[in-house]
């Protein structure tokens, strides 16, 4: 039984979720006549509260493409130091739109509306970009799933409305920190200019994200989407399986969560075990102690059947999903508690 907690990314579509994929009515979405797709994206929309939404292949296309749009070459954007637009999308901030990110020292991938302020201070000349937009990703993935308190992305605001900043957010987990603080989609849709949430990762479908905006904004990406080369035909089959997970599978991400805060409780119990992150959502990160190898246990739990992921500085990643049953669950203690 291999265990594969690399990312809640891995899951397989369930029998329903296929049963639903297939009986989906399709059309050529490139002339706007997929059904199910234009279904989708109204429902994403109502239920943020936002004017209008757009299918993507990938969250990381859906989050350049808001870059894109808010931005010009040779502008700033300011983002965490960890944030995923930053560190795992290849570059694309600078290849795609020309724009600089200016980094933000902040706490686990989260920094503070005064941290904001004091970087987008200073000179404003011909020797210093145009600052532009405020990118935020909750939950953080590389913080370790942790979850941005409300109050301060709305102070965030206040400093952005100030600046003349436009406000994204990347919430490829957003539904995982709703659930985790009791919060309601349209808390965000009123907060920000953009949102890209993913399908593809504790919801379980098998591919695709939405970016949300205005009506101005998703036509902006719309030919952005096709300048990237997203453009998609009968792509209602996959935008029915977003329809299936956003109605059976956001509640149940609470079960995730209290796997993850089982298997916390553990790697606290364990001497070779330094330091655990606060866990909130569906992510784990641990650190070995100095005088073992991070990456020789990922390489020896291998060995085992159980997939983990290296996050760089020692970090190692536990991601659980809905594919991740109670057998799973005993089998990583047990393995966990005998290294």
């Amino acid at each position: 039984m291999i265990v594969d907690l690399i990312s809640d990314t891995v899951t397989r579509p369930t029998a329903g979720m296929l049963d639903s994929m297939m009986k989906a009515k399709v059309g050529d979405d490139v002339f706007k006549n997929d059904p199910t797709v234009d279904l989708l994206q109204k429902e994403v929309a109502k239920l943020f509260g936002m004017e209008d939404a757009l299918f993507f292949p990938s969250g990381t296309m859906a989050n350049q493409t808001a870059i894109k749009l808010h931005t010009q070459p040779g502008d700033k954007i300011f983002c965490d130091k960890w944030a995923h637009v930053y560190q795992y999308e290849g570059g694309g901030a600078a290849f795609n739109s020309g724009v600089t990110c200016k980094l933000i020292d902040g706490n686990r991938g989260m920094f503070t509306a005064e941290q904001l302020e004091v970087a987008a201070a200073g000179r404003a000349d011909i020797h210093v970009p145009f600052s532009r937009l405020v990118c935020i990703e909750n939950t953080t993935n590389k913080g370790g799933g942790a979850c941005w308190d409300f109050n301060e992305l709305e102070k965030i605001k206040q400093v952005c409305e100030t600046n003349n900043l436009s406000y994204h957010l990347d919430g490829a987990r957003l539904f995982n920190a709703l659930v985790a603080k009791n919060e309601t989609p349209k808390q965000y849709g009123n907060l920000f200019d953009t949102i890209s949430i993913c399908l593809s990762k504790g919801l379980g479908a098998p591919i695709g994200s939405v970016l949300l905006g205005s009506q101005e904004h998703i036509a902006k990406a719309l030919r952005i989407r096709k300048l990237f080369g997203g453009a998609m035909r009968q792509v209602g089959f996959l935008a029915a399986a977003g329809l299936y997970a956003l109605e059976h599978n956001v509640e149940r991400l609470a079960e995730d969560h209290k796997k993850a805060k089982q298997i916390e409780s553990v790697l606290h119990s364990l001497s070779y075990v330094k330091r655990v992150e606060p866990v909130e959502t569906n992510i784990l990160i641990f650190y070995v102690q100095d005088d073992m190898d991070a990456d020789k246990f990922i390489a020896k739990m291998a060995d085992k059947e159980i997939l983990l992921t290296p996050m760089g500085d020692g970090k190692i990643r536990i991601v659980t999903h809905l594919d991740f049953t109670d057998q799973m669950l005993d089998k990583l203690i047990n393995e966990l508690k005998s290294f």
